[in-house]
């Protein structure tokens, strides 16, 4: 009878352990890294690989040669596995910003030594930033080298994700691993909208404080890259730049007067704006563009 009562029991046990096996998430597949240089981040653990990027080669970014100097130096240097500095491009939107951030990586990548390993670039979408922790761990420990990058990362009033992004910069006890480095876009200097920072001025025990508590996400960027709205001759020689690289055959006044009325319909002038009107010329000239 006892041994009977022993086998139930043992039984019993096992189909308790084998129903929290079936509840339980399965382990996170390790990331295939060598699938490709770039990744979007997928919570909570996943890296998607981008085998085909959308990016411009870094020669075609017009008008912002100081930022792109500093910005290609900086990856470079982190590639080489010296020091370097997490960036925050702001400024005017349409002035490639993004563009950059993807050209600067597959330069660097270009100009490292044959049989270097390859620098790895991992986009995580704004609506993910409180997964950033994790996503560090996730990489904290490889042999290889990650840019992290967030394109147009702001924050609202109420949002609180921003602790997530101090504390995965340069926070906490175990700080940003020394083979990640975080480069995020913004319309905004200090990611936070102006009324926000006012409002914690006006209501806070301190004031000061509490601005402070605001204005410090932005001190995590060591680098600053302010990028503004470019003037006439800067946006033409974009515009001669994508044609000469794209081989568009139209004379160059022909090309002014027609780019001046693009911009002018459009009401700014741009990278981004420059851009897609090279798109509709060379739609209207019936060819593709490509290299």
């Amino acid at each position: 009878m006892e041994h009977t009562s022993d086998t139930a029991f043992r039984q019993a046990v096992e189909r308790i352990a084998a129903a929290l096996e079936r509840l339980a998430p399965p382990a996170p597949a390790e990331p295939d890294l060598a699938a490709a240089d770039c990744f979007v981040f997928e919570p909570p653990f996943a890296l998607r690989p981008v085998v085909s990027v959308n990016r411009v080669p870094i020669e075609l970014l017009k008008g912002v040669d100081r930022s792109r100097d500093i910005l290609l130096d900086n990856t470079q240097r982190f590639a080489a596995g010296l020091p370097a500095n997490n960036v925050l491009l702001w400024g005017a939107r349409g002035m490639g910003k993004s563009s950059l951030v993807k050209a600067a990586h597959a330069a660097a990548n270009e100009a490292s030594p044959a049989g270097a390993p390859r620098l790895k670039l991992v986009e995580i979408h704004r609506e993910d930033v409180e997964h950033l922790p994790a996503l560090m761990r996730l990489m904290r420990g490889s042999a290889l080298r990650f840019l992290v990058f967030c394109d147009d990362l702001s924050f609202d009033s109420g949002d609180a994700s921003y602790k997530s992004l101090k504390a995965a910069l340069d926070g906490g006890v175990e700080g940003r691993p020394e083979n990640v480095l975080f480069y995020a876009t913004s319309n905004r200097r200090h990611l936070l909208p102006r009324d926000m920072i006012e409002n914690e001025r006006s209501t806070a025990i301190n004031p000061a404080e509490a601005v402070e508590e605001k204005v410090s996400l932005s001190d995590r960027f060591g680098l600053w890259l302010g990028f503004h709205k470019c003037s006439q001759d800067d946006y033409l020689a974009m515009i001669d730049g994508y044609v000469a690289a794209y081989g568009l055959p139209i004379d160059a006044e022909t090309l002014r007067a027609d780019a001046l009325e693009w911009s002018t319909t459009r009401g700014s002038r741009s990278g981004r704006v420059a851009y897609q009107y090279i798109q509709d010329l060379a739609g209207r000239l019936g060819r593709t563009l490509g290299f």
